[in-house]
Order: structure tokens, then sequence, then C-alpha cells
């Protein structure tokens, strides 16, 4: 179809309009291809029809000559529920010298889903009339997926949220730099954020969007902060969400989830970039232990064609909290850093048990048993409730409980002392996983952990974002009392970008260090394994040490940290087999490891030049 020129008279109109539908489902998208070229073409807009509904709703404007080609429009219809028609309108204002044209129009996955005749499968959710079989994560997210609002049927209102009436138990951070705004049908400005809401599809619904243009500079964030939420348990508690980001210089969205506030918490989603004009659903699976809150950032680019919108909001499988305790207590008070204590209980440490041991002694926290403190740290359990290896490095360490296994940073400890000094922009190991990149880091971290082999596996990363080139990373084990002859240090690391530095592991024992192992540059986008051999040693720290490159294209990583026959050699009374070798401390070794170089007997007489 084209529209010919019959005469130059003001304002002529030449509509088209489509057959009425009856309704679509929530997948349903229109496509055609369109041609606008010429002088003084003008511009063409397809409005949407609703029944019932005074007001069109714009689904896609042309503007002016789009050059001598075929362009192909892309339109999300999604869930419609009444009767509707299309009627695509093009405005001559007085002079029009051009071509406008439509060809081959398509609808894609509008029908709703087919009626099944049995929904036994697990995970899945059977509709009341229309019989259809739909999975359970559409149950109660604002969607009618069935056809007939069964899957949206007696849902918590307090889970759910699609702005039409407000924020509902949202609200807007009073620490960021401006904030959501609520708005129905498009935004200001022209080719950027939704032209519709995503719950109704048309003008009349509301959602929220972020606005790019003046007084907003590049990087500004507005934060919405969802209600509290009981800690997980050993369920899932699901969130999703739908979002739009279309728009030239779209920066970036990003879903936080914190256990304490006033703390950033940590990254679970983001997204960078133009996104074209559509609404995307996101859903994000989020355990915790602790009570916690959800935050969604919005950043701002460096234009007006940014705007980002957000809408229909909800969470499936979590229980919102009650608590007559607020969980959340601030990190700072004052200006000293308190620690952070929840409703699970406090930070004291418990009393030690009525005992006779003396100052050179370590008393066992359950029974009050002395044992010699060199027995402390050392990768053998020696009281029953192994006390004296709960504040010690961990034997296998794969950071998959984000926790970091007893390993420290004495340089950022230090610094947390001096308020004027900003920790979050030094070079410092962290926490990370393959989902949780900012863009910047794509192609340089990991993309994910050798723990899982999974964007959502964690691993401990010295970020290269931060600081300066020649910078060090320090993470280091609480000290070592002994260790075993055979003793060593298992790891995998990750060493790839342009401009990596190095990684080196050492050995401090009072005030001597020394390099057991280093790697410098790029070593490619895999895992390598590394094994470092420490044999006996006492009183001593390993250190795992990160030098910065010149620029930050490369991070440097580690994972699955393994000490492995560490614990120092047991004597027993037992007297020494005729195969085996009695040392002078009474020990016995295999015959076979007699003068090998290594000193297996801890004091060295199987190495004695007697023999």
């Amino acid at each position: 179809m084209f529209i010919l020129k019959t005469s130059n008279s003001i304002s002529q109109i030449a509509r088209l309009r489509s057959p009425k539908f009856r309704q679509a489902g929530s997948n349903c998208t229109l496509s055609f291809w369109y041609y606008n070229y010429g002088e003084s073409v003008g511009a063409a807009e397809l409005q949407l029809l609703v029944d019932g509904l005074k007001q069109p709703t714009v689904l896609w404007r042309t503007y002016y000559n789009e050059g001598n080609q075929w362009l192909k429009a892309v339109i999300q219809l999604g869930r419609l529920p009444r009767a509707f028609q299309f009627s695509l309108e093009k405005i001559s204002l007085g002079i029009y010298e051009g071509v406008s044209a439509i060809d081959d129009i398509r609808f894609e996955n509008c029908a709703l889903p087919p009626p099944a005749l049995s929904c036994e499968a697990p995970n899945h959710f059977w509709c009341r009339d229309t019989k259809a079989c739909i999975d359970r994560l559409l149950v109660c997210d604002l969607v009618d997926d069935c056809g007939d609002g069964s899957d949206e049927d007696s849902c918590d209102p307090d889970l759910q949220c699609n702005f039409e009436n407000g924020l509902c138990n949202w609200e807007q951070d009073v620490q960021d730099d401006f904030d959501w705004i609520r708005i129905r049908g498009p935004t200001p400005t022209v080719n950027t954020g939704p032209l519709k809401d995503h719950t109704t599809g048309t003008a009349r619904g509301h959602y929220l969007y972020l606005e790019s243009s003046e007084p907003r500079q590049f990087r500004d964030k507005a934060v919405l902060l969802s209600p509290l939420f009981n800690p997980s348990g050993s369920g899932t508690c699901v969130f999703r969400f739908h979002y739009h980001m279309f728009g030239k210089e779209v920066y970036r969205l990003s879903v936080f989830q914190r256990t304490v506030s006033n703390a950033k918490g940590w990254l679970l989603w983001y997204k960078f970039g133009n996104q074209e004009n559509r609404w995307i659903r996101q859903t994000l699976f989020i355990r915790s232990s602790k009570p916690f809150q959800i935050f969604v950032e919005g950043t701002v680019g460096d234009g007006f064609t940014g705007d980002i919108g957000l809408d229909d909001v909800s969470f499936l499988g979590c229980t919102l909290y009650n608590g007559a305790q607020h969980p959340f207590v601030s990190f700072f008070k004052g200006n000293l850093p308190t620690v952070a204590t929840t409703t699970s209980g406090t930070s004291a440490p418990a009393t030690l048990p009525m005992n006779n041991c003396t100052e050179k002694e370590f008393v066992c926290r359950a029974s009050g048993h002395c044992i010699q403190m060199i027995q402390k740290c050392d990768f053998r359990p020696d009281c029953s409730d192994k006390s004296d290896e709960s504040a010690c490095v961990m034997e296998v360490c794969d950071f998959e409980d984000k926790d970091l296994c007893g390993w420290h940073q004495p340089a950022l400890e230090q610094m947390s002392g001096n308020y004027s000094i900003n920790i979050t922009k030094t070079f410092k190991w962290q926490l990370g996983r393959g989902a949780n990149l900012y863009p910047e880091q794509e192609g340089h971290c990991p993309l994910t952990d050798h723990t899982t082999s999974t964007e959502e596996g964690w691993y401990l990363f010295a970020d290269s974002s931060n600081g300066e080139f020649g910078h060090t990373a320090d993470i280091a084990t609480p000290v070592i009392s002994l260790t075993g002859p055979r003793c060593k240090i298992k790891f995998w690391n990750h060493m790839n970008g342009s401009t990596i530095g190095s990684l080196e592991v050492l050995c401090k024992s009072s005030n001597k260090t020394s390099k057991l192992w280093t790697q410098s540059g790029s070593q490619g986008p895999q895992w390598n394994r590394a094994e470092v051999f420490l044999g006996i040693r006492s009183n001593f720290q390993v250190i795992f040490r990160a030098k910065r490159g010149v620029s930050y294209m490369g991070d440097v990583a580690v994972d699955d940290i393994t000490f492995e026959d560490c614990s120092p050699l047991l004597i027993s009374d037992k007297p020494c087999t005729s195969e085996e070798f009695m040392c002078a401390n009474k020990y016995c070794i295999p015959k076979n490891n007699l003068c090998d170089f290594v000193n297996d007997c801890e004091d060295n007489s199987d190495e004695s030049p007697s023999i």
C-alpha cells in the first residue's frame, strides 16, 4: 500500500484501518516494512484503538525522510484483553513530495496459550477456564498469561506493584541524585523511553521512568527501594520486573540486594545500553540468610536520549519482614564504624569456660581443655569442638558462601581507621561473579567461576578499575602455627587482559617475606591451575599479592584455594615396623623416604649424612 499525492490542500489525512481483533496474548508482536522517502514526505504514525478507551495509543512513529530504502518496524503489543484495531495515519501539511508505503504486515505469538489435557509437570500452573498449562514463574507477575486471569487471582498485593495508583510499598531513596517519575503515555523526549506502559499496553497505563534531560548529568543515579523481606530460608524468593531501555544514550539499569542499610549491597543484575523500543521481562532468584531489601538503580547516560522505564514489579515465594526489631542497623553511627548486627544475633564473643590454662596455652571453648599454642591453626582440630581451628584459614575455600574463609586484607583494615581515605577507589581484593560485571570489566574478568562454571558462582578478584599502575593488593591468612612436610597450597587463577599485572604467592614469618610463586601477563581467557609447595613451616602467613598493570584492562582472579596434606606429623607411642625408619623424635616414616632431600621427620634426622 502506498500514498498517491492528489492535491496540495492543507492538512490532508490518509488513513489505513486494520480489521478488529478480539484479544491478544501476552507475547504478541506486530511487524511490518515501511518506506518513507522524499524531500517533504512528512511523518506517519500507527495508533492503537481499544474498545471503551477514548484516547488512542501511539505505537510507532516515523519522522520525515528515511532514505530510499525499506525499513522494518517491530512493535510489542502484549496482552490486550479487549477488542482493538489499528489505524495507520499520514497527515500532509500542505506540501507532500515523496512516497510513503507499507508492506508485509505480520503478527507473531498473538494467540492465547492452547488448552492442555493435563498439567502434571512440576513448577507449572493449570489455568482455570482456558485450561492452558503455563510456567509457575508467570503466576502473580501482573500479566494475564492464562487469558482468563486465573494466574493473577488471589495474589498478595503487597508483593506486586504496577504503579497505576502510586509506588505501592516501594520508596524513593533519599541519598541518590534524583527520583524516578510516574507517568502515562510517551516520555517528553522523542526517540527515547516508552510510548506506553507494560501493564495495559496503552497510553492510559502508568509506569516509572528516569528522565535523562537537563539538569541531569552523566552518571547521576535514581534509586527505588523495595520493602524489607524475611530471610528466604531453604526456599528461593523470585523477583520479576519489566524494563524499557530505548535511546542512543541509555546508560545502565542495575538491581542490588542488601542486608545492611547505608550499604551498597551486592549487584544481582545489570543491563547496559540501548535495548530497542520494547519492554523486556527479567527474573532474578534471590537467596538470603538475613532480612534483606532489593533496590533498583538507574544511571543517566551522557545525553538526553537516555530515558529508562520500569513497570510491573513482583515477588514470588517471598514474605515481607514483620519483625518487631528493625533488621537493619546503619553502618555508621556518628563517626565510629560499628558492627552491623541483625536480628539473628550479636557480635559479642562468648565467655570462655572455667580452665587452668596458662597464658601460653589455648583454651578449648566447649571443654576448657588446654592445648599448646603451636596446636592452634595447624589444620588439625585438637579440641573436641574444633575451636582451635575456628579463627584460622579454612582448608578448602570456593567462595560460594560469599565468605572469605578466614583470608583478610591487612592494608584495608589499617585504612578503615583513617576516614580521610576513600576505600572504595582502592585497588583491593573483592568477591565477584560473572553476572556481576560492570561494563568496563567485560572481557577482563572471568565470565564464570571455577567451582560451578556458571555466571552465578563466586570467585575472588583484584579489581583493576581502581588504583593506579604498580599498586598492590594483599590478602593474607591468619598466622598458621605449624605445617607438615607434604603441605602444599593449590588454587586456580584467571589472568586475562591486555594490561594484566602479576600475581604472587608469598610466605611471611616474623618480619621476613619470601616469594614462593609468581605469574605475570595475560594467560588467556580460562582458569589455570597452580600448586605451591610449603613443606614444614611454623608461625607464618600465606599472602596472595596482585600487582596492577598500566590500565584497567585485566583483573587477576583466584578460586578454589586448597591447603593439602598440611596437618603436622602425629607422633604415636607405637614402635616402628621393619619397613619403617624411626626418626630422632620417635616418629616413624617409610624407609623409602630416607635420603630423598625431603625433611619427612621434621627434625631432618632422615636426611642426616651419617645414614
